[in-house]
């Protein structure tokens, strides 16, 4: 079972942080994803780290603003986003996937959580 937190309303250009904190054993030998969905739009994969925090990897969109961290004794993977657009703004999902890997396919993912909010005002 993954809890997805911290999102909220906030001001273009000020910065959030997601957690996802996870039940289970599982979570430590698996990928985890972050992936929005914004009003009327398809989700959309954000950001991955494999299952020890060596690889990760983000969506064009988000390279260079967003950081994926993970610490595997708390069982929560991170979302730092610095640099919030109003096009950021979304609900959050974190997910995890059977695989040890990075992951930008859904479809790979197999525990969701219940997202959170992101709303950047302009």
């Amino acid at each position: 079972q993954l809890q997805a937190s911290g999102g909220g309303l906030v001001q273009g250009g000020t910065s959030l942080r997601l957690s996802c904190v996870a039940s289970g054993r599982t979570f430590r030998s698996s990928g985890v994803g972050w992936f929005r969905q914004a009003p009327g739009k398809e989700r959309e994969f954000v950001a991955t780290i494999n299952w020890s925090g060596s690889t990760t990897y983000y969506a064009d969109s988000v390279n260079g603003r967003f950081t994926i961290s993970r610490n595997n004794a708390k069982s929560t993977v991170y979302l730092q986003m610095n640099g919030l657009k109003p096009e950021d703004t979304a609900v959050y999902y974190c997910a995890a996937a059977i695989g040890l890997g990075i992951y930008y396919n859904s479809g790979q993912y197999a525990y969701w959580g219940q997202g959170t909010l992101v709303t950047v005002s302009s």
